[in-house]
């Protein structure tokens, strides 16, 4: 049996998340052997955490290590460009965090980031989303969008349907969204490439576009996006500080709220809402209707598992599910939450891939079309009008 080597670059949430999930892959020998931050101490402490051998500052290093098969990278938004076409360039298999890429500014770019143009920001992309297809394609490499809704049992159950029943799809409607994130660069474009449509949005609006393509595929018909329309916007702004207690964001030059319509060739559609203001926890949501029936997945909340207490005082070291602001009353418990926001089945995807050269369910395709279908949202939000692809 061939063992997999992987190399993590970042030592934050979305690396303890993979690394959580590499160690549950079944069938296959994976080993993650060495882990890469810019910060020096969070490295050695990621490794020595979790048994890794080898740790540094450069993920070049990574790169130039003969024994990695896998670079996972899992750095803030703004190095994936560079990183992924470096990594292909060394002839690495790749899984990249979402976003993908997007427009982070740069030298000459007008500050703060996020009032620049949107028509620059979408010319900039395109040309990024070019450059890596290139690169990648050159390379031979394997590219493995870490897009975790894709893998997700519910929407895994709804494609299984839709490849039985060879249904159209005529509507999809999605929304995620929880209070906001708590880390100080989510409220900046520079280090983000937007707000909540391409920090939380991207997941639903991947989701869509993977089962609308599917579908496609199983009914021997032609997959495209026709236009984006969207409308996004900071709805928290006229609140007090007491009265946004219970929101963490706090948007520099981002948007915290975003509605994005994708118009598909066909003369389908699919409607995506996410934001930073809704409480009570993650909403993970994706309904979609097709000529014979209707499929609903509620990834979060559910109802698989509810607790009730009056108090919270006793749950205050029990994790129930992320984002709630306290844990007394009725609760819908997150259960096994790796496997219901599907980072398991994403992880064992991705190393039977690199193991056997096989293209992975969330590949280039779904990270170019999710990343384009953003800032065309941004533009037309910025334009007030419908943007064709």
């Amino acid at each position: 049996m061939k063992k997999i080597r992987v190399g993590v670059v970042g030592a934050g949430f979305a690396a303890n998340v993979h690394l959580n999930s590499l160690a549950r892959v079944h069938g296959l020998e994976v080993e993650v052997v060495s882990v890469c931050s810019k910060n020096p101490e969070s490295s050695k402490a990621f490794a020595q955490a979790n048994g890794i051998p080898k740790f540094g500052t450069d993920y070049k290093e990574l790169l130039a290590d003969p024994e990695i098969d896998v670079i996972d990278i899992c750095s803030p938004a703004a190095l994936h460009h560079t990183m992924v076409i470096e990594a292909a360039e060394s002839g690495k298999h790749i899984i990249c965090e979402k976003p993908f890429t997007g427009y982070f500014g740069g030298e000459g770019a007008s500050l703060p980031v996020g009032s620049a143009g949107r028509q620059k920001m979408y010319d900039v992309v395109n040309e990024r989303l070019s450059d890596v297809r290139g690169a990648i394609d050159k390379s031979g490499a394997l590219f493995m969008y870490a897009e975790n809704w894709i893998y997700s049992p519910d929407i895994l159950k709804a494609a299984s349907i839709l490849d039985a029943t060879k249904d159209k799809i005529l509507f999809q409607k999605a929304e995620h969204g929880h209070s906001g994130s708590h880390a100080w660069h989510a409220a900046e474009w520079s280090r983000t490439g937007g707000g909540t449509v391409i920090r939380q949005g991207i997941h639903p609006i991947s989701a869509v576009i993977w089962l609308k393509m599917r579908s496609a595929l199983n009914r021997g018909e032609q997959f495209g996006i026709e236009s984006v329309t969207a409308e996004v916007g900071s709805v928290c702004n006229s609140l007090s500080t007491h009265e946004r207690r219970f929101i963490a964001a706090r948007p520099v030059d981002v948007e915290d709220w975003g509605m994005v319509t994708i118009n598909f060739t066909d003369g389908t559609h699919a409607t995506i809402l996410a934001g930073d203001f809704i409480t009570g926890g993650v909403r993970s949501v994706l309904e979609l209707n097709t000529n014979t029936g209707s499929i609903v997945c509620n990834m979060t909340p559910n109802d698989g598992m509810m607790t009730y207490f009056a108090s919270d005082e006793a749950l205050k070291d029990v994790y129930l599910t992320e984002k709630v602001e306290n844990k007394a009353g009725w609760q819908f418990v997150t259960v096994e939450e790796e496997i219901t926001r599907g980072y398991i089945h994403e992880m064992q995807d991705f190393m039977e891939c690199a193991a056997h050269g096989r293209a992975p369910l969330s590949g280039l395709d779904i990270a170019c079309e999710a990343t384009r279908v953003v800032y065309a949202a941004y533009l037309s939000a910025e334009r007030g009008e419908r943007v064709k692809y």
